[in-house]
């Protein structure tokens, strides 16, 4: 099929924010934003914070929308600010993450070449600065370019041909959506520019990482668009043996009880057998390219209130 990417080179830019319990992060966030963005649509989607988020948000002026969820899940707070945004291309950036100036022009350069655009992360260690790079795999015949879900800018029109993120994820959210990407033959364009900087551990704000839901991610955004097939099988157990053998390590490091590291390895084989299950439900739930039948075109309505000041 066609590419997605834009032809133009002045982006109508809109720029989603979920947000969880983050109001100093996201001040900064919004702080450069309107610094390096000026022109951009801003919308925060939060959800349900309890340290004034919605407060701080109210009393400020670069922000157009402001969407309350009340769900706790990112790929839902991504589809309520998805559905929200009104640009020709669409950036998710998370809310403890500051851009840098040459952010806008990078989301510019790559969304001209790719219907998809994302780039490094600088995070700020006491011992110095680290930076992502790009990653690929090549599964089921496709090459799928994984991109950072915090900061990553699509094509409008992208978005609506995957239908936004999978809400049934609580974590992975990303990653499944590179592989649907994949599926459609779109291209994710790695923009070195396209920076973002924190201090803090960027592992996508509001997704949950416990074991259980590791491994039911995995199991199911595999499965969902792969079906039941060898590699599937191998690379999930392959994660699940690379897990027990760095528990086997803490063992006898004394890092770890012999005790916990059991509950970990039942947690991690129960979220599998359950990600296989409903990543199943999932394929024939939805057998088009797409793959998405918890997205943008079937989510309940979850917004507990909206402000718009555009």
């Amino acid at each position: 099929m066609p590419s997605l990417s834009l032809d133009t080179s002045d982006i109508d830019l809109s720029v989603v924010i979920p947000t969880l319990n983050g109001r100093e992060q996201l001040a900064d966030s919004l702080d450069a934003l309107a610094e390096h963005a000026p022109t951009a649509e801003v919308i925060v989607v939060n959800g349900p914070s309890a340290d004034g988020t919605s407060g701080m948000v109210q009393n400020r002026t670069d922000v157009d929308v402001l969407v309350e969820v009340a769900e706790r899940t990112l790929n839902v707070a991504r589809n309520a600010g998805i559905i929200e945004a009104t640009g020709e291309a669409i950036a998710i950036l998370q809310h403890d993450l500051t851009i840098e100036s040459t952010w806008v022009d990078a989301i510019t350069a790559g969304l001209s070449r790719a219907a998809v655009v994302t780039g490094p992360v600088h995070q700020m260690l006491s011992a110095g600065m680290t930076t992502t790079a790009c990653e690929q795999t090549d599964i089921g015949g496709r090459t799928v370019t994984y991109f950072n879900g915090g900061n990553v800018a699509f094509t409008t029109a992208t978005l609506e041909n995957i239908d936004g993120f999978d809400e049934y994820l609580e974590t992975g959210g990303a990653r499944d959506a590179a592989h649907r990407l994949a599926a459609v033959s779109e291209r994710v364009a790695w923009e070195p520019e396209m920076c973002v900087q924190t201090e803090y551990e960027t592992d996508g704000g509001i997704e949950q990482r416990d074991t259980d839901w590791k491994y039911r991610s995995l199991a199911y955004r595999l499965v969902k668009n792969y079906g039941i097939r060898p590699t599937v099988v191998r690379r999930t157990l392959t994660h699940i043996g690379s897990d027990a053998t760095k528990a086997a390590r803490d063992i006898l490091a004394d890092k770890r009880t012999l005790s916990t590291c059991l509950s970990v390895e039942r947690d991690a084989a129960i979220g599998a057998v359950a990600g296989f299950i409903t990543g199943l439900r999932a394929r024939f739930a939805d057998r088009s390219t797409t793959r998405n039948p918890h997205g943008c075109s079937a989510r309940a309505n979850r917004v507990v209130s909206r402000h718009d000041w555009r």
